[in-house]
């Protein structure tokens, strides 16, 4: 009997496949945009900043850019609009604040609920007819502090959590047509960490870095590419079985 050989699929590949990234230039979006580009993807980096955007694209190959703010409904509709087809979308976009309740005005309140739930459901909305199409995935990029309460993160924790029940709700009203999962990174090396330090700790960095280091039990921050790399494999077929979870990836910040 002749023996049979198969050949070895190369995994976590997306060759040909269109994605989208929000807040694409920069931190867990940038590294999230090379992760898809080098497994086949096409991508477009969505994002603010055209100049940093624009480097980006030069350097992944049949990557777009696309200058977006994701808080602007009419920008939204447009833009993702524009798309012809899209296999992926990645939200990634957010903003973070520092403070407790009574340190929280009302506009930075609704400001990151504009950003971190308003612009996510903006930029989803727009994209599912064409993830309907494709039966395409859906990665959100939630936090740790959707889960567990951080101190003087009132707001910031309270749109993460938004974002990691919005998820799973769309996994459920979606099941078996699009797949929705949401990562929960706990503190990442990015330059979203570099502007909090600068803002509110401009005098003690060090020693505030080695404390966010420290507070993960493993003894440092994340990687951008780390969770560039867990988004890689919820959108890749081998996490077709991958609905609906919120995987932490947070140097085990939440089993301490």
């Amino acid at each position: 009997m002749a023996l049979q050989f198969s050949v070895m699929k190369t995994p976590f590949r997306l060759d040909g496949r269109k994605a989208l990234v929000t807040g694409g230039a920069s931190g867990i979006g940038e590294a999230t945009c090379r992760a898809l580009a080098e497994a086949g993807a096409l991508v477009t980096i969505a994002d603010i900043d055209r100049d940093r955007a624009r480097a980006l694209a030069s350097e992944l190959g049949g990557a777009q850019v696309l200058v977006l703010d994701i808080t602007d409904e009419e920008a939204v509709h447009a833009g993702v609009g524009a798309i012809e087809a899209l296999d992926i979308l990645v939200n990634n976009a957010g903003i973070g604040l520092v403070g407790g309740i009574e340190e929280t005005s009302r506009a930075d309140f609704e400001k990151l609920l504009r950003v971190n739930v308003e612009g996510m459901f903006l930029v989803t909305r727009a994209a599912m007819p064409k993830l309907l199409e494709s039966r395409g995935t859906i990665v959100n990029i939630g936090s740790v502090a959707g889960l567990i309460g951080v101190k003087r993160r009132f707001a910031y924790c309270a749109t993460k959590g938004a974002v990691v029940a919005l998820s799973r709700q769309l996994a459920v009203d979606y099941a078996g047509r699009v797949r929705v999962n949401c990562i929960c990174p706990g503190t990442v090396e990015t330059p979203f960490v570099e502007a909090y330090l600068e803002k509110f700790h401009k005098h003690e960095k060090d020693k505030v870095r080695a404390e966010l280091h420290a507070r993960q039990p493993v003894g440092r921050m994340g990687r951008p590419d780390e969770i560039a790399s867990m988004a890689l494999y919820l959108c890749s077929d081998e996490a077709a079985f991958v609905t609906g979870a919120t995987p932490t990836i947070d140097g085990g910040w939440t089993a301490a």
